[in-house]
């Protein structure tokens, strides 16, 4: 089974992305914030994160350039998953190493779409 970290500091955001992947098939924990996550990481890395840009103590892009440097840090594949819209964020979350960005709200099936642009499967 593909095992999945939610990292966003909104537990609304977390419980329904949560909810979503573990219909599409994921194991799903959770991290409230970038710090968080890389505790989360370096216990066991996932699969694949669904990733928030801003977030108190570490945000977003600041997680992603810190998880890449570490070993199997290239490994994950990873979905910013933000109201950041223009195009320097997209630019930027991707120069970083993210795999696929998706807009806040989202739903079921433009999550599983951008999930296997990402070549992430259950």
């Amino acid at each position: 089974m593909t095992n999945f970290l939610v990292v966003d500091d909104s537990g609304v955001i977390r419980k329904i992305a949560r909810k979503m992947l573990e219909e599409l098939g994921f194991a799903v924990a959770e991290a409230c914030d970038g710090v968080d996550a890389i505790k989360a990481c370096e216990s066991a890395m996932p699969d694949a994160i669904l990733l928030d840009w801003n977030m108190p103590n570490m945000d977003g892009i600041t997680f992603i350039r810190a998880l890449r440097e570490k070993p199997e840090g290239e490994a994950p594949k990873v979905v910013f998953c933000t109201t950041e819209s223009d195009f320097s964020h997209i630019s930027a979350a991707l120069e970083a190493g993210a795999n696929e960005y998706i807009f806040k709200p989202f739903d079921m099936d433009t999550l599983r779409d951008k999930l296997s642009m990402a070549g992430v499967a259950a």
